[in-house]
Parts: structure tokens; sequence; C-alpha cells
């Protein structure tokens, strides 16, 4: 499913980035947005002329858990016991790499603008949406130099003009559960202390 969630992401960055700069489309067969090669992994190879959106961290969201690991499934008689859900945060960092610097500034400063006017996605607007995908919520992240450059330390490449952002709530549900037995007789027994 985090797959599912960049190639969404990139498709519509991609198809973003067409719209605002048409002028550089002199290969319009290429994607403008690209997933790393996992050919070329170590170190890692950003594509000239493109942005490479790359996963840098996931992060579980603690906040929103659900206290209740028993559901009612639909068209099912009884409870059933599920796993309570794993709520993530992806960490995506959008690498520009351009022959001419000003031209990956640009169409980084368009990836900025795509989070801001696409601050939130949602499955009904967008044809090709995995159904186990709910709606995703976008935002900037901005690091202190240190940690920035840890991320490149770890990547083992040199710096390139890049934008960090959040991806908020890939959810992962346990869809089976295990049956919960049914109560069929209660007892009630009181006892009594004396004092």
């Amino acid at each position: 499913m985090i797959g599912d969630v960049l190639s969404l992401l990139r498709d519509q960055l991609d198809s973003f980035l067409r719209t605002a700069a048409p002028a550089l489309d002199e290969g319009a067969g290429d994607a403008r947005v690209q997933l790393p090669d996992g050919a070329k992994a170590d170190p890692i190879e950003f594509r000239l002329n493109a942005i490479t959106l790359l996963l840098v961290n996931i992060e579980q969201e603690t906040g929103l858990r659900s206290a209740d690991p028993y559901l009612r499934m639909p068209g099912d008689a009884g409870l059933r016991k599920l796993q309570p859900e794993i709520q993530l945060n992806l960490k995506l960092l959008a690498v520009a790499r351009f022959k001419v610097y000003e031209q990956g500034l640009n169409q980084l400063g368009h990836v900025i603008r795509f989070l801001q006017q696409h601050r939130s996605i949602e499955p009904a607007s967008r044809p090709g949406w995995p159904p186990q995908l709910d709606r995703l919520v976008l935002e900037l992240v901005t690091l202190p130099q240190a940690e920035q450059n840890e991320i490149w330390s770890a990547l083992r490449v040199s710096y390139q003009p890049s934008a960090l952002f959040r991806v908020r709530m890939v959810v992962f549900r346990d869809t089976d559960g295990a049956a919960v037995p049914q109560i069929v007789q209660s007892r009630v027994r009181v006892v009594q202390q004396h004092t």
C-alpha cells in the first residue's frame, strides 16, 4: 500500500507540473516526476531533468489509536476481534535535479505550490485511487540543517535542491479478525460479606 501512495502522488504531481510549466515538455513521453530506480540504489541516482520522489522515513501515528478492538463486521451475526489499526505518516523527499539550475528551482517551487493547493487528496476526486486508502493529508516539513545533513549523508550523495513533506495517515486495517465467542448464558452470583 505504501507503493500505491507513492505511485498516486507521483502521477498527481506529474500531471500538476505538466499543467504548470508546459514549455518544458521536450520529451513528452518522459514523466517529470520519477520514483528511484531500485537497481541504482547504492548510492542512489536522481534522474536528470526530473523530480524524484523518495521515501525517507515511515513513522507511526500514535495519537489517534482506536481503543476498541471489537467490531461488528457487516453481514456477520457476531463480533470479531480486530487488531488495532496501524496509522502511518510517510516522509517524502522531492529532489529536483536539472541541467539548468534555475529550472530545477522553478520545478521545486511548483512542487511546493502543489502541496499548498492540495492539502488533502480525497479518493472521490481521483481516478485510479487504491480502494484501501482513505484521504491523504500533505504538509511541508522544514528540517534543521543538521537533520538535512544526516539525510544526505545517509543517501551518500551530494545535496540537491529538495523539499521534504509528510503524507499523513496511511492506515493499515485488520480485515480478517478472529471470531469472538458469543455469550449464550449469563449467571449472576451475589456474595455477601459479614463484618
